[in-house]
């Protein structure tokens, strides 16, 4: 949480170690709020030992809120009597237990110092809204015990815990939870994560079943890890794992509860919460599916367009009127550059191509195809970055059409350089096409060659991409410069 990596360093003397321990904090504490069914606010002491405030605040997916407001950068100041300040003081959780009104709602309040090291570096306040606690039942019962025990985790700094795990996949409280004991027996399975269980294939109840020989029963695959997983659930790490079997994919994460007696840690057995992605793999393989199917109709798109080009080729290589001879050898070139940009779009999932690619080939192209006679350097300097798959095309074609241009009337087919110049402004792609030439006819004028089917391709085509095309001398008095001006909302 970068936010609160900057509110904290610049309000409290905390070292780093400690605030990237607050941030895995709050980016975990929403299981806490979910068991408990409480608003959280993590307190920071301030540089002023005296006055404390609240960095972050998370709200209950499990229940009403318990507060209307967001509290976030208010302040506690020099209040002895405030539970923050007692629990920090102190270093023991404390309670309120008058269920004192907030906005006419009678809440519960307990403040919880979160310790490091031995010292007190924060202070995280539970806030319940008794009116909106649901009736006493298992999942209740279940949820506030589990509530009780993370509370004393991060009273002795055994919470957060710190698993390398997808967070956009990870189970929530919401998505289900089940309790193992120590001795590997399911204690308690909820709605939720019961009817998850359904969908692999179970027919009985998950309470009173030992949780590693149902999973193998279900999901065959899982011996495989089985080993491992019954570590987990022994508790000697957090982990995440898939149980999946033809029928359904569940993620489970597998989180070890301790607790303490006499000061001793013992255990509390495993709480594992468990989210169905069945519905999301299947979206994710079909998602698989259809882009490899896109990849193989470019590669096969791309096969096509050089066989035509090869015809082209062929052809051309037959005729003996000079004009047909080079008017198929241009078409030749357009049609590979559209090829090269197939070739890119064929090797990769992304809806953008990373154009400097697709130039390089180009130029390679043009240089070895546009020159009659003589030796042309084609070579690009600067990066056109990324460009969507649909404005790739309209300026490959550009591009090899300029090129062409330049080799063939300013380099007059004989040897030269063309060097490709693309570069973006706050607001545009800036593409220069320079070339050591001569230069262009006195009075020259874009609008007087229409008739150039290359040039009429160019403007009709960045036109089409809402830029702007000019063809003009070069400033030192040596070749010409070709620009295209394309928006940066285009690409």
């Amino acid at each position: 949480m970068p936010a609160i990596n900057r509110l904290v360093a610049d309000r409290t003397s905390l070292p780093a170690a400690d605030i990237a321990w607050l941030e895995e904090l709050v980016d975990d504490w929403q299981m806490l709020a979910d068991t408990s069914f409480s608003d959280l606010i993590l307190w920071v002491p301030d540089k002023d030992p005296n006055v404390f405030w609240a960095a972050a605040q998370v709200r209950p997916d499990t229940g009403p809120t318990a507060l209307e407001d967001d509290v976030v950068g208010e302040s506690v100041s020099y209040d002895d009597e405030s539970l923050v300040t007692e629990a920090f003081m102190s270093a023991e959780m404390c309670e309120t237990s008058d269920n004192k009104l907030s906005a006419g709602i009678p809440v519960d309040v307990w403040a919880i110092p979160v310790i490091r090291h031995d010292d007190v570096i924060a202070v995280v306040e539970r806030h319940t809204n008794q009116m909106g606690v649901r009736a006493p039942g298992s999942t209740e019962d279940n949820y506030l015990e589990i509530a009780d025990i993370l509370s004393d985790m991060l009273h002795h700094g055994r919470f957060p815990l710190f698993p390398d795990f997808d967070r956009a996949l990870a189970p929530k409280v919401t998505d289900g939870v089940i309790r193992v004991a120590s001795t590997g027996m399911v204690t308690f399975a909820s709605p939720n994560a019961l009817s998850a269980f359904r969908r692999l294939g179970l027919t009985g109840d998950l309470d009173g079943e030992y949780f590693i020989p149902t999973v193998r029963d279900l999901c065959p695959k899982v011996r495989e890890v089985g080993q491992s997983f019954t570590l987990d659930l022994e508790g000697r790490w957090l982990s995440e794992t898939d149980i999946e079997n033809s029928e359904a994919t569940l993620r489970a994460r597998v989180i070890p509860l301790q607790t303490w007696l006499d000061d001793v840690e013992v255990s509390a057995g495993t709480m594992i919460l468990i989210r169905d992605l069945t519905e999301l793999r299947d979206r994710d393989r079909q998602l698989v599916t259809k882009d490899a199917t896109i990849r193989e109709i470019h590669h096969r798109v791309k096969n096509n367009l050089q066989t035509v080009a090869a015809l082209l080729r062929l052809q051309s290589r037959r005729m003996k009127n000079p004009d047909a001879k080079e008017a198929l050898r241009q078409a030749m070139g357009r049609v590979s550059a559209i090829a090269v940009v197939h070739e890119i779009l064929s090797q990769n999932f992304e809806e953008q191509v990373a154009f400097d690619e697709v130039a390089d080939r180009i130029l390679h192209m043009v240089g070895d195809v546009a020159a009659s006679s003589g030796s042309v350097a084609a070579r690009r300097e600067g990066t056109f970055g990324s460009v969507p798959a649909e404005t790739a095309t309209a300026l490959s074609l550009a591009t090899t059409e300029l090129c062409q241009n330049a080799i063939e009337h300013s380099l007059d087919s004989s040897s030269g350089n063309v060097i490709v110049r693309p570069y973006r402004t706050e607001d545009s792609l800036v593409v220069d096409i320079v070339n050591d030439g001569s230069l262009l006819p006195e009075g020259f004028s874009l609008d007087q060659h229409r008739s150039s089917l290359g040039l009429s391709i160019v403007t009709t085509l960045v036109q089409d991409l809402g830029g702007t095309f000019t063809l003009e001398n070069n400033p030192d008095g040596v070749g010409t410069c070709a620009k295209l001006m394309i928006p940066l909302d285009r690409l």
